[in-house]
């Protein structure tokens, strides 16, 4: 029998859930606070004609994303055209410049160059890597997580050892390379999963095989093309969106939540999929005795960072700037330490620029540039305009250094900051961080916060502080997995 079914949250995982409950013939309404789809991934426009990526700006995985439009008899290239990016990006160091290319045998032509022998060493990093992609993206991400014994199977027993779960990322990475800078380049990737590489298993080696290997992408008209060609299968499959809806209660009746307070409107429901942030749904929609977890819980966990970001509208052409530039002239390990240890505003930081008119003059006037500046910080530390301002001038600076511009400051038209505190007031995120739970091993897989609610049987939670974790590919399959145990149950 077909069900009514609320979806909260409009992000990545709601849209996923959403599209798939829909196919199968239930009523399905998605709740989006905003006013806009996407979630993290929103986009705005403004008055001057800049059109800014609110979140998401690496396209990486593409095989995973394209997945889901198969699922639909669809491909990407029916909503938007992607570009390949070479270079893939640019690393600025203390010392130089260093250009990541998309074909792979120049990569390794680079690696040659570095480090005698580390053109093989990288054959051998992304053949092991492979392997890693395939058991993990097909096969190891798919699982609810109900149980280990869901991971037992002879091809899982096969590979177990391959999945290099008991090593962690940084030691990985040494076995085969030795230069401070290959090393760097390898471990860079893991950032996306919000730990320190040191405390990453070495499973996720498959991020450089799904961005390296398999490409850098730029989705033509930005991100939320993707989350807007989301919205479209969802909404053909049936789904009902409803924006400025903001959900304020889960209201339980006989251990079932039977309806949702939106807007103050009582609107009753069969089965509630939570694409919302996991604590915000437990802490402030759900009546204490229905939560999974205590507050206690939440705090012993490692998030992954915050961000503070800068948006902003250049009058004029910026030169020798790539679409996508790390900054790294400062040390990574410094950086994450005082993220996740020290849990401070940092001292040298790393920071990270997108310049997306540099593919799409279409995000930008003619003769401007679109410029998003980001960089990690702790969650929960204390937010303010003029901590923002003390960061916006460091990067502004290196920013000067390595386009050999003066007085950018100048010739910025549009400008608006993003951090903390917007975070927790425009998608509930604890700690107000950005990239969701960290893929730590003590948190990966069973030990993530279970994707069913324990006490309510038709409530479940989807999205990057549940299964399979943070990034835009796995929110995707969260989706699909909160779907497809929704109709188990029912």
């Amino acid at each position: 029998m077909n069900k009514k079914i609320a979806v909260i949250g409009s992000g990545f995982s709601g849209l996923s859930a959403a599209s798939y409950l829909a196919k199968e013939g239930n009523e399905v309404h998605v709740f989006e606070k905003n006013s806009g789809v996407g979630g993290r991934a929103r986009q705005f426009r403004t008055e001057e004609g800049y059109v800014f990526d609110m979140g998401p700006s690496w396209y990486w995985m593409p095989d995973i994303i394209e997945a889901f439009f198969e699922d639909f008899g669809k491909k990407s290239s029916d909503f938007y055209e992607l570009i390949p990016l070479d270079p893939q990006f640019e690393m600025v160091f203390s010392d130089g410049v260093m250009n990541i290319p998309d074909r792979y045998e120049e990569m390794r032509v680079l690696f040659e160059s570095m480090e005698k022998g580390a053109g093989k060493k990288l054959d051998d990093f992304m053949k092991d890597a492979q392997i890693k992609y395939e058991i993990g993206m097909k096969e190891f991400v798919n699982k609810p997580c109900h149980s280990w014994l869901e991971f037992v199977s002879p091809k899982m027993a096969k590979n177990a050892l391959k999945l290099d779960l008991l090593t962690n990322f940084s030691q990985f990475v040494r076995k085969y390379f030795s230069h401070p800078k290959l090393i760097m380049l390898m471990e860079f990737p893991v950032i996306f999963l919000g730990a320190a590489p040191k405390n990453i298993p070495a499973l996720y080696s498959l991020m450089n095989y799904g961005g390296y290997k398999l490409g850098t992408w730029y989705p033509m008209g930005g991100f939320s093309k993707v989350t807007e060609a989301m919205m479209q299968i969802a909404a053909e499959q049936g789904a009902h969106f409803h924006f400025n809806s903001n959900v304020e209660k889960i209201t339980v009746e006989n251990n079932k939540a039977n309806a949702l307070i939106v807007n103050g409107e009582v609107l009753k429901f069969d089965f509630v999929i939570a694409s919302s942030d996991y604590h915000h749904t437990e802490s402030q929609l759900l009546p204490e005795q229905y939560r999974n977890y205590k507050p206690s819980y939440w705090e012993k966990k490692t998030f992954a960072p915050s961000c503070l970001i800068y948006y902003l509208g250049i009058k004029g052409k910026v030169p020798h700037l790539k679409h996508h530039t790390l900054f790294f002239e400062n040390d990574l390990e410094l950086h994450t330490h005082e993220i996740y240890e020290d849990k401070k505003w940092p001292t040298k930081p790393l920071f990270y620029a997108c310049c997306p008119s540099k593919t799409d003059q279409g995000t930008a006037p003619e003769n401007c540039e679109n410029i998003f500046l980001l960089m990690p910080v702790a969650p929960g530390i204390e937010d303010s305009e003029g901590m923002r301002e003390k960061y916006f001038n460091e990067m502004i600076a290196r920013l000067e250094k390595h386009t050999g511009t003066s007085d950018l400051i100048s010739k910025i038209e549009y400008k608006r900051s993003y951090c903390i505190n917007d975070f927790q007031q425009d998608y509930n995120a604890y700690k107000g961080n950005a990239y969701g739970l960290a893929n730590t091993l003590s948190q990966t897989a069973v030990l993530k916060p279970s994707i069913r609610n324990k006490k309510i049987k038709n409530l479940l939670y989807t999205g990057q502080l549940t299964v399979p974790g943070p990034g835009v590919p796995p929110s995707i399959i969260s989706g699909k997995i909160a779907a497809n145990e929704a109709s188990k149950i029912y």
